[in-house]
């Protein structure tokens, strides 16, 4: 079975971090899903750094274009990970924008993906249809999961689309601004939240865009499966590095 079924079928709301690959140095990237997995967090979703990241704030911005400048490719980025399940279990997912997968060429990635041991893709500008009629058969054939995004604007059809096409969970993005840590979630977001839960979804949810400490977590995962935090973690390694992340973990939960 898929790591990402596996994890979503434990009794507990899952914690999924968020870090841009080659960020904040250039060969940090397996110590930090080392050290993320030693201090509990559930899930990791790796950043590929991209040119021109239309929805991301800027937090994870300015981590993209630090990590292209430092050297950080898709070539490179599987070379680091190559022997990663020799150490780490949890599921890992590769998060990013479509236009870098084109360029590497979307067979040779899926399996590469495969012979690595990733277990998901998100791909935001990756469309539902173009993903079915083009994609889906090749993604299944290297076991990636593909992970879709909703928002408070979906509509309850599109969501009942992305959620019979999903496999894994569902990425819940809270808010329809870019990606940031925001204080705390008001009435909009507790709606929406409510309104997908009433839906019954086959597939749980998970929240992301403005987690950011232990009163948001909370709070997005009240109705739902999980959350994840991006910006916020970035944050911290911006401030001390690799060091200290068992401590910002720690203050989540």
């Amino acid at each position: 079975m898929n790591r990402i079924k596996q994890k979503l079928q434990e009794d507990k709301k899952i914690l999924s971090i968020y870090f841009t690959a080659g960020y904040p140095t250039l060969n940090d990237t397996v110590k930090i899903i080392q050290d993320l997995e030693q201090n509990g967090v559930d899930l990791i979703e790796i950043g590929l750094p991209f040119s021109d990241p239309l929805a991301d704030g800027p937090t994870i911005q300015a981590s993209s274009t630090a990590a292209l400048k430092n050297g950080m490719t898709t070539t490179l980025l599987f070379e680091q990970l190559k022997d990663i399940r020799k150490t780490v279990s949890i599921p890992l997912i590769l998060m990013g924008y479509f236009n870098p997968v084109l360029q590497y060429g979307v067979e040779a990635f899926c399996q590469k993906c495969e012979e690595i041991g990733i277990d998901g893709l998100i791909l935001p500008d990756l469309p539902l249809d173009v993903y079915q009629k083009e994609y889906e058969t090749l993604f299944k054939k290297h076991g990636l999961i593909n992970v879709f995004l909703i928002t408070p604007q979906t509509s309850d059809t599109r969501v009942r689309a992305i959620d019979d096409a999903s496999e894994g969970f569902i990425y819940m993005v809270s808010s329809a601004s870019t990606t940031g840590a925001k204080e705390g979630f008001g009435p909009e977001q507790s709606t929406y939240f409510e309104r997908i839960a009433a839906m019954n979804l086959k597939n749980p949810q998970i929240v992301g865009f403005g987690i950011s400490n232990a009163q948001t977590f909370q709070q997005a995962t009240s109705h739902t499966k999980g959350a994840i935090i991006g910006s916020a973690f970035i944050k911290h390694l911006t401030q001390n590095g690799v060091d200290g992340i068992g401590g910002f973990v720690g203050q989540i939960r």
